[in-house]
């Protein structure tokens, strides 16, 4: 598939959601999943036994021969998954679905993600068999939040990033969340003072700081924008999207040539250049942020800001829709909306551009969904509003 074949070729025409508080979920992790799917297709207006492929990342176990029979689907055409624990590959799932699509592969795809914990286990536990090698854990880092806090700390303390910018990066989360009716945090508007008095995980960061971890599953239906046109939704099309690493990245031996980096300068460069788009294009970033700090580098990373702007672009009135001039994480993202490995953020990447979601943007046409910054891949896509 060639860049050129990409922009537009394929839309998004379906959406299913369903979250739950950690172990809370009503049914097993397929069960949740099979309820998102059917969603998704009543949503498009489609009939499940039309999906004939489906894409995941993050090591998702629930494998595509095993849905077909609950959804009476007729074949499996394609199946796939993007390599590597966490959540670096979720925008690298919708490059694999489109190149079914382009390439003929299969029709209807489906791209999900579903974590139900008394099935799958703590999400923390994947992570760290990815992350978190043998050299790394000898030296006594043996959480998640360690391994980001490293580096977070390299970017405060060398890159001279103010902490004043996580806060207001985990303050316009809760201010979206609060006025998301489908976010964990809807009505609770964050206390200041709480967040800086919540205790600390590891230092820089606070509670608050932290994503979140829900059971549930998310789905987002692709097709082609010409079966997208007769379908029950406003299409909204995938402009652009890439994956990978640097040199050096997936080395896991914290040794990475830029250590503060989330790992999407090489990403970033080239879904630039494959859509002719620059940061200025965008209207509104969805940003997988595990950690506050991690969040910002991503930013950084895309473009959007230097190391000496960061404070001026990323602060609390400029992040916060309807006003802000780049309004992030508008369901309230994984700190605030709910954490089922980021696949709500790209849902609400499509609820942007549809005109639905809670926190809308006014005349949005861009939309950048980033994946989980610091995983050994990772992946950005951009969506549109329009096909152009």
């Amino acid at each position: 598939m060639s860049a050129s074949a990409l922009p537009g070729a394929t839309a998004v025409v379906g959406l299913g959601l369903r979250q739950y508080k950690r172990g809370a979920a009503p049914l097993p992790e397929q069960g949740v999943l099979i309820g998102a799917i059917i969603d998704a297709c009543q949503d498009a207006g489609i009939d499940p036994a039309d999906l004939d492929g489906f894409v995941s990342y993050g090591d998702d176990k629930n494998e595509p021969v095993r849905l077909m029979p609950d959804l009476g689907m007729r074949e499996l055409a394609w199946s796939a998954q993007v390599f590597g624990g966490g959540g670096g590959g979720i925008a690298g799932a919708f490059g694999l679905a489109a190149a079914a699509i382009i390439s003929g592969q299969a029709k209807t795809v489906a791209v999900f993600r579903a974590l139900v914990q008394g099935d799958s286990g703590r999400l923390s536990g994947a992570v760290m068999a990815h992350h978190l090698n043998d050299h790394i854990m000898a030296a006594g880092n043996i959480a998640p939040a360690v391994e980001c806090a490293m580096r977070a700390q390299r970017m405060v303390k060398h890159h001279g990033v103010p902490l004043q910018c996580m806060e207001d990066l985990v303050r316009a989360s809760y201010y979206h969340g609060a006025r998301n009716p489908k976010a964990v945090s809807y009505g609770k508007e964050l206390d200041v003072e709480a967040y800086r008095a919540s205790r600390m995980i590891c230092e820089p960061f606070h509670l608050f700081d932290c994503s979140r971890e829900n059971d549930g599953a998310g789905v987002l239906i692709l097709t082609s924008a010409e079966r997208a046109r007769d379908l029950k939704q406003k299409p909204v099309y995938l402009k652009g999207v890439a994956q990978g690493a640097a040199r050096g990245w997936g080395d896991l031996l914290q040794n990475d040539t830029h250590y503060a980096s989330a790992g999407f300068e090489f990403v970033a460069r080239r879904l630039w250049a494959q859509t002719g788009l620059t940061p200025a294009d965008i209207d509104v970033v969805q940003l997988y942020e595990n950690f506050s700090a991690q969040g910002i580098a991503s930013l950084i990373d895309h473009g959007f800001c230097t190391y000496e702007s960061v404070a001026q672009v990323v602060r609390y009135d400029n992040l916060i829709a309807p006003t802000g001039k780049l309004p992030v994480n508008t369901s309230g993202g994984n700190l605030a909306q709910g954490f089922i490995h980021g696949i709500g953020m790209a849902v609400e990447a499509v609820e942007q551009l549809r005109g639905t979601s809670a926190n809308p943007v006014p005349n949005a046409r861009y939309c950048l969904l980033a994946g989980g910054p610091g995983a050994p891949t990772v992946s950005s896509a951009i969506f549109a509003s329009e096909r152009d």
